[in-house]
């Protein structure tokens, strides 16, 4: 038998060729069942003497042939092997040989042969075969995560496609918006293009990674697994041939007639070395392997670009906060890889000192707790890789941006009571909605704002700081300046981008030249002088989305006719329905909408009052009932009620749409006193109404429960016979 001057590795050797290898080191574990099978029927046969352990060798000898070339070369060898064997296959050859010529096996070699060398190879099978699970699962984790970073990568780069898509409408929204809203509408275009390059620039980005990533899976994760199965066939090879000794030592000893047999077969199986088999394997199997390309940036097909990082200062706010954030993760991850490799390096000398016999513990059990280390420490080398190559990208196009930095100290926060983010100036709603503060200036900001936020945190202040600096970031955050439409010298200040960056500008024939900018096309034909001569951005109001007004408060209509007739008393205080109201139980009274009612009894707190509506008397809804001043002297000149001015807060859910609709439905009506146990809601903070759609309350108050939170923050109460809206988290149910 040839040696071999040259360890193999397969990870060097056959690179992406996990299944192959992963089927073959397969079949020499499953192989092992039949070696300690054989064992178990030949010792059954040794007890009937010689006749039937010449007939179970030649079975065995059989099946050899039939399965030579697959414990050989494997299922698909890239050449074929002829009638070679490999180096296991002809020392079982001649163990077979030795078998036949010992016919005269008796009872107590039976006996060792099942207790001694059939059960530790059945045991020694389970254990390389869990090992080789363990190698294919974390093979498969690696595919997965390998094509969940390519699927990342694809993600963003619809995400890039999406924003540049965005942009292109943004310009055409502008270039059809007329003069009252062109200003707005270039805020929002030069809004989306930072937006854009945001996008970008962690697109190039995920290009890097995913680059690194793959190199990493294809050149150290997927080598190493290799090298691992290798390990475990030739582990498995080294244990087989451990065993065989063994057994060979049984017969010599029960069979002293047989010692030159058995001494020719002990000779024969040191001489199959592990490495033989994974030698012959490998001259078998290679093939020509080619690396995958790296991947490159890809333009969108709606926006014209190239693959240089957007590095403006807008653009470096972004980059600022991803790198700080990098650096940081760096410095942890490095030292934790530099443990977790010095785990790895103290396990496999553990292993070493098992090989030589310096240690008792389980080889497979060393070899397990390797494999699990080296998992652990390929984890977060990705992440300390993915760190570095962001660290790297970034400090190639824009330097060190950190240098200097006054980073904020944010920490995750949930606002249980109304917040606005510092950056935007919108509403922070809702326990799952999560946001971040700074814990010394205590700036405020939305998730998706955090990475948006400059490094300017004055560093920690008092309370009553923190109040001025809250006071002065909102108010520039709801006056946020407008791109200018053309600067005195006729020239646009916003950045250029003409139309030949899109794709419309190849075919489109509006275009008035391919070069036409984008403030050329807002400038007016003519400019008075005092619009020339302002060069300062105009301060845009953000306002939330105001709710319309409850309807209680729409004015009544001056046509609805009166019901009372002139028979009304002056002393008698007098109401209108503002909703029709149909009678659903005794001692209730139906009133149309718009209908005059004299009003017998006030609500006494009960949400409901005493009206009279022509000859029929009986209760309506307080909430349904608009109180009308004393009559006038004059009937026909009854003094109207003044518009009410709308909210510019409440989103509350007791709001309406207003007067316009042909037929409106009255809000919800508390129930009647004795009908059944009304549910009172208690003020757990103080609250001052930011409109007359809302109750002021102080903390003890209490309300009647009209509706829940509906989904928008606010609940609905009644009080004194009238339904408002009261932040839903300022009140508790009592």
């Amino acid at each position: 038998m040839a040696q071999s001057d040259v360890a193999p590795q397969f990870g060097a050797e056959l690179k992406d060729a996990f299944k192959p290898v992963n089927a073959w080191v397969s079949s020499g574990i499953s192989w092992l069942d039949e070696i300690q099978q054989f064992y178990r029927e030949r010792s059954a046969i040794e007890k009937e003497y010689a006749t039937k352990l010449t007939a179970l060798c030649k079975k065995y000898s059989d099946r050899k042939a039939k399965k030579s070339s697959s414990l050989s070369v494997g299922d698909t060898p890239s050449m074929t092997p002829g009638s070679l064997e490999c180096a296991s296959l002809t020392t079982w050859s001649t163990q077979l040989t030795a078998v036949e010529a010992h016919a005269a096996e008796r009872d107590r070699f039976g006996t060792e042969l099942v207790a001694q060398v059939a059960e530790p190879l059945k045991h020694a099978a389970a254990q390389y075969e869990d090992l080789r699970k363990c190698h294919a699962d974390y093979y498969a984790k690696l595919e997965k995560e390998r094509d969940a970073s390519y699927s990342e990568l694809k993600k963003t780069k619809g995400k890039y496609d999406g924003a540049c898509q965005e942009v292109e409408n943004r310009r055409k929204k502008m270039e059809s918006s007329f003069d009252h809203g062109k200003a707005k509408a270039q805020n929002a275009y030069q809004q989306q293009i930072l937006e854009m390059n945001n996008v970008k620039n962690t697109y190039l980005i995920s290009i890097n990674v995913t680059n690194k990533l793959k190199e990493k899976y294809y050149n150290e994760y997927v080598p190493e697994v290799l090298d691992g199965l290798q390990d475990v066939n030739e582990t498995r090879v080294a244990k087989l041939n451990t065993l065989w000794s063994f057994a060979a030592q049984l017969e010599m000893s029960s069979l002293s007639r047989s010692m030159e047999h058995m001494q020719n077969l002990s000779n024969e199986i040191p001489r199959n070395e592990p490495r033989l088999d994974s030698l012959m394997f490998i001259r078998h199997n290679a093939t020509q392997w080619q690396e995958p390309t790296d991947m490159v940036f890809e333009p969108s097909p709606v926006w014209h670009d190239d693959d240089a990082m957007v590095a403006d200062e807008v653009a470096k706010v972004f980059l600022r906060n991803l790198l700080t954030k990098s650096k940081g993760q760096v410095r942890e991850l490095k030292m934790e890889v530099d443990t977790k490799r010095r785990e790895v390096e103290s396990a496999k000398r553990i292993r070493q000192n098992v090989r030589q016999g310096k240690d008792n513990r389980d080889e497979v059990e060393a070899v397990k707790s390797i494999f699990f280390l080296q998992e652990a420490l390929h984890e977060v080398d990705r992440k300390r890789l993915t760190s570095e190559v962001e660290m790297s990208t970034i400090v190639s196009v824009a330097g060190d941006l950190s240098l200097g930095a006054k980073n904020h100290n944010f920490r995750s926060q949930t606002f249980k009571i109304p917040t606005n983010c510092d950056l935007c100036g919108e509403r922070i709603w809702g326990l799952s909605a999560k946001g971040f503060d700074c814990r010394d200036c205590g700036y405020t900001c939305h998730s998706k704002c955090q990475m948006k936020v400059p490094a300017e945190c004055p560093g920690e202040q008092t309370k009553e700081e923190k109040k001025r600096l809250k006071a002065e970031r909102q108010e520039a955050a709801n006056a946020k300046p407008v791109y200018e439409t053309a600067s005195p010298d006729g020239a646009s200040d916003m950045p250029s981008l003409s139309r030949r960056d899109t794709m419309n500008s190849l075919s489109s024939g509006y275009a008035a030249s391919a070069t036409r900018s984008i403030s050329a096309s807002t400038t007016k034909p003519e400019l008075s002088a005092s619009s020339t001569s302002v060069n300062k951005p105009v301060p845009v109001k953000r306002s939330r989305i105001l709710a319309p007004p409850p309807g209680q408060y729409i004015p009544p209509s001056n046509d609805s006719s009166s019901a009372l007739g002139s028979s009304l008393k002056p002393s008698e205080p007098r109401g209108r329905m503002l909703y029709q109201y149909q009678a659903n139980d005794e001692g209730e009274v139906s009133v149309g909408e718009g209908q005059d009612v004299v009003i017998v009894e006030p609500d006494d707190g009960s949400g409901w009052i005493s009206v009279r509506a022509g000859s029929q008397e009986g209760l309506v809804p307080a909430s349904y009932v608009e109180m009308l001043p004393a009559p006038s002297p004059i009937p026909s000149a009854s003094p109207g009620q003044a518009d009410r001015p709308a909210s510019v807060y409440s989103n509350s859910s007791a709001s309406q749409t207003g007067s316009a609709a042909p037929k409106r439905v009255g809000p919800a009506v508390a129930p009647k006193r004795g009908a059944k146990k009304l549910q009172y809601v208690e003020a757990l903070y103080d609250y001052e109404a930011r409109s007359d759609a809302e109750w002021s309350m102080v903390e003890g108050d209490r309300f009647v429960l009209i509706n829940r939170d509906s989904g928008d923050g606010w609940a609905d109460v009644e009080r004194g016979g009238q339904t408002k809206s009261v932040p839903a988290n300022y009140v508790q149910e009592v």
